[in-house]
């Protein structure tokens, strides 16, 4: 089963997350069609914008807990490329030449934040929330918590969210620039669209120079998400992470469960 599906709307194609049973939560085989996708988008001259949108509760719960509880035996090689997938996915996201539209209607937690921050126009419904969660798991943070979070919000709004595990709700996601507008919830994916149309009716080359040119330095940035990875390993190596992954489950009692076995998700 697809994890990822496209739908197209003349010159924009909608990359819907469809994991909804487990909330979007990040597993490989999610981030492999995600990536599967966007390499064809690439490269498809006919799609001139992209919207980015979620089914279910939430946009995306991060790293699926319980896929790590289920790997503990493996657990520094199931991270590696899981947390290298999501950096592929961010950079992917980043490299299109056409302009990415990011429809946000629900919880954003973890590195799931950084599909969102690789967008470059971000539409919030009014119960987005943006909050990290490693404090409570004992993990480092990845998915651009620091390498675009920090930049796009500043270090110390950044380290509030980490450090005190602060939820950032849609109107301070907002007024941190780490989002571009709050829409209600009912008009969340009209405005989406109508965006990326709007931009689709522009000139392609006008749109990727763009892009290319506000996203700078791409190198710097995919250190920066490697150096993330390089902390997420040191840490999820130690015993105090499988111990986090289990307090974690137990403290959120309403955390998703997927009663399917790891291999048969794809």
């Amino acid at each position: 089963m697809k994890l990822v599906r496209v739908e197209r709307a003349g010159s924009v194609a909608r990359v819907v997350l469809c994991r909804s049973g487990m909330h979007n939560a990040l597993v490989p085989e999610l981030l492999d069609d995600l990536l599967a996708e966007l390499a064809q988008l690439h490269g498809d001259a006919d799609c001139r914008a992209v919207l980015l949108a979620a089914e279910g509760p939430a946009f995306s719960i991060g790293g699926d807990m319980r896929r790590f509880q289920r790997e503990r035996g493996a657990l520094h090689a199931y991270s590696s490329g899981l947390v290298g997938r999501l950096n592929q996915a961010i950079l992917a996201l980043i490299d299109l030449p056409q302009p990415v539209v990011a429809a946000v209607h629900g919880v954003v937690t973890g590195g799931s934040l950084g599909l969102v921050l690789a967008a470059d126009v971000i539409y919030l419904a009014p119960q987005a929330v943006f909050k990290a969660h490693y404090a409570t798991a004992g993990f480092s943070p990845d998915g651009g918590w620091t390498a675009l979070a920090g930049r796009l919000a500043g270090v110390h709004r950044a380290a509030a969210a980490l450090l005190l595990n602060r939820s950032v709700h849609a109107e301070e996601a907002v007024a941190w620039g780490l989002a571009n507008e709050v829409v209600a919830a009912d008009r969340l994916q009209q405005t989406a669209a109508a965006a990326a149309r709007r931009m689709a009716d522009y000139p392609a080359g006008t749109m990727r120079a763009a892009k290319r040119l506000l996203w700078g330095d791409r190198a710097r940035l995919a250190a920066d998400l490697e150096a993330e990875r390089g902390h997420f390993l040191e840490l999820i190596a130690q015993p105090a992470a499988m111990q986090g992954v289990d307090a974690f489950l137990r403290n959120f009692h309403d955390y998703p469960d997927d009663a399917e076995p790891a291999d048969s998700e794809h």
